[in-house]
């Protein structure tokens, strides 16, 4: 009997879901257990195996193409077995979910919409399909992406007229277009990525939902400085100056537990544990891998943990347990030339921490200007959560650590 595959929950935060790549063909066998396809999430690619086995008689979803969660990606079965019903029944259903509800009592009026205008494609070479979307493959699309080529310029080689991998191998600049006219007007729109819709919902959320206020100190890092060359100077020792944030900011969180806490609506969660998350830059956006227990770790494994899950992160092999569970989160930019910025509350945690480079500056030091090397780093606050003073005690506890690092390895 046949069986419907339908899109996974694969993240907490994941409403729908792009198939990246189909490594089953329609007619294939498929065993339990079979790698069916790849299945790019708000978060990274994950590999779907199949639960179920038999003959792949129908795929509902082309590859780059976004479907909700719990929609029909495929149906398995057994060989040459009628499945109409099974996508007729699928249709009516999905109909019926997304159909107005109109009372009897209401009179309905008949409607005559005016014609709707076709959409033209400026160039069409057989790329383009009927909504205006050029039918390439996702590697295609990145390939051409990378080399600044039009893929509505291509005849594609595909099934359909789809551009595929060989077409963009083939593609030789036009003549005419080898020179640049002055003062034309030209743009490229790129499909929203699921990380990036993720992204944009959940930090709307919460900046237009909790009431943010922010706090800034400066920081002398002379000591950390001296502090940080000389661990490296041991062997098999690698520690940075983000290194030591997470393991202050840790310490400090555990003086502090209103900072390390989440708005819950009727109540407000004080964690007992911190689990730390670092903003990691990935091309499509941010990911936030969590290091677990973060207060209880030395400044070695801090700094071999982080550097493993952005890794991954950029690799996109990040799994949901590496970046679900945080209860603070720290974003550096100071690596980037960045001096100071404010960050945008990590849901669900109550406060995030903005750390900017380190500058060289004048200071003030027993009455005399000697040079100086300041860090400053803002805390971005839930006002639900946390009050002005406590946010402040929390940054004078973590200065105290990062200006005296010997007080970190006690």
């Amino acid at each position: 009997m046949a069986e419907v595959v339908k899109m996974p929950r694969l993240s907490d935060t994941m409403t729908e879901g792009v198939v990246a790549t189909w490594h089953k063909s329609v007619g294939d066998k498929v065993s339990e257990g079979d790698l069916l396809a790849e299945i790019e999430t708000d978060k990274a690619t994950m590999e779907f195996d199949s639960f179920q086995e038999g003959v792949l008689l129908h795929i509902g979803v082309q590859e780059g193409e976004a479907v909700p969660v719990e929609s029909i990606i495929a149906i398995l079965g057994e060989e040459g077995e009628d499945i109409e019903a099974i996508l007729k029944a699928e249709s009516a259903e999905s109909t019926e979910s997304t159909a107005p509800v109109v009372e009897e009592s209401a009179p309905v009026e008949a409607k005559v919409e005016a014609p709707k205008a076709e959409k033209v494609a400026l160039v069409n070479m057989g790329t383009t399909s009927i909504d205006g979307r050029v039918k390439a493959s996702p590697l295609a699309k990145k390939m051409a992406a990378d080399k600044g080529i039009n893929l509505s310029t291509l005849q594609g080689s595909g099934d359909g007229g789809r551009v595929i991998k060989r077409d963009i191998d083939n593609y030789v600049v036009p003549a005419a277009a080898v020179g640049t006219v002055m003062g034309q007007e030209s743009y490229t729109d790129e499909p929203v990525s699921q990380m990036r819709k993720i992204i944009a919902k959940r930090l709307a959320e919460s900046k237009f939902t909790a009431p943010h206020f922010y706090l800034t100190v400066s920081i002398d890092m002379d000591n950390a400085i001296a502090s940080r060359k000389m661990m490296n100077n041991l062997p098999d020792t690698k520690i940075s100056f983000n290194d030591l944030v997470v393991k202050a900011s840790a310490l400090a969180l555990k003086q502090h537990p209103s900072i390390n806490s989440s708005w819950l609506g009727d109540t407000i969660r004080r964690n007992d544990h911190v689990h730390i998350g670092i903003a990691v830059a990935v091309d499509e956006g941010l990911l936030v891998p969590v290091v677990r227990f973060t207060d209880t770790k030395s400044l070695s494994q801090i700094g071999t943990e982080v550097r493993d899950l952005a890794g991954r992160a950029k690799d996109k092999k990040l799994q949901p347990a590496d970046w679900e569970g945080n209860t603070f989160t720290i974003s550096n930019l100071g690596m980037f030339g960045i001096e100071e910025f404010t960050a945008i509350v990590n849901p669900p945690d109550a406060c995030i921490l903005a750390v900017g480079g380190i500058s060289q500056v004048p200071v003030v030091k027993n009455g005399q200007v000697v040079p100086g090397n300041i860090m400053k780093v803002t805390l971005s606050c839930d006002h639900r959560v946390v009050d002005g003073a406590s946010g402040a005690a929390f940054l004078n506890t973590l200065k105290s650590y990062m200006e005296n690092p010997v007080t970190m390895l006690a």
